[in-house]
């Protein structure tokens, strides 16, 4: 069986996107820096050790949870789900599901750890990804639900966007780094949530 984790890409001051979203700027304004180390052709070194990474994330994940904003901003970018799995929005919005070239979009609306349930269930022996935005990845880990964080630390500071681990707990979340791997585009943290 998998796990649940996290895996998103982080300015080094704390940001995983830049301020104004919008169609135009999808990662918001400055916020494409924060994925150079995964999309070398954008203007990214194409270092094997971050190619390696991107492979890993693509053949462990089988169902991914996104929130609906990240869905309705990158559905037209993408094309289809952002990985060949199975898809759960978490919504407010009800929706019918949208089936895509390579697998299904699915509107939850009974909350985060609801979508997590149906991904597992539909990931199989593989893992579950938690990508995005920062509010499903910071519900996700205020719930307990995610098993494994990976943070890919870029370095550029960006002032502004959607700060991560913003989390709204009174609890504390204790974490062991299980990986570490540096790139001139990324700084790969890995980190296993002690239960």
């Amino acid at each position: 069986m998998g796990i649940v984790r996290v895996s998103i890409s982080v300015s080094l001051d704390g940001y995983s996107s830049g301020p104004d979203v919008s169609e135009q700027d999808p990662m918001g304004v400055g916020g494409e820096r924060l994925h150079r180390w995964l999309f070398p052709a954008a203007g990214g070194a194409a270092d094997p050790a971050d190619a390696a990474i991107s492979a890993d994330l693509f053949a462990r994940t089988g169902a991914v949870v996104v929130g609906r904003r990240t869905y309705d901003i990158g559905v037209d970018l993408w094309g289809d789900t952002p990985f060949p799995v199975p898809t759960f929005v978490v919504t407010h919005r009800e929706h019918e599901p949208r089936p895509m070239t390579s697998a299904t979009f699915t509107f939850v609306t009974d909350g985060v750890a609801s979508a997590v349930a149906q991904a597992v269930a539909a990931a199989g022996d593989k893992d579950v990804l938690v990508m995005g935005g920062a509010e499903v990845v910071r519900q996700a880990i205020g719930a307990g639900l995610v098993d494994e964080v990976t943070l890919n630390l870029v370095p550029v500071l960006l002032h502004r966007g959607a700060r991560l681990l913003d989390l709204d707990s009174d609890e504390h979340t204790e974490l062991v780094r299980t990986g570490v791997v540096a790139t001139a585009e990324a700084t790969h943290l890995t980190y296993r949530v002690v239960r």
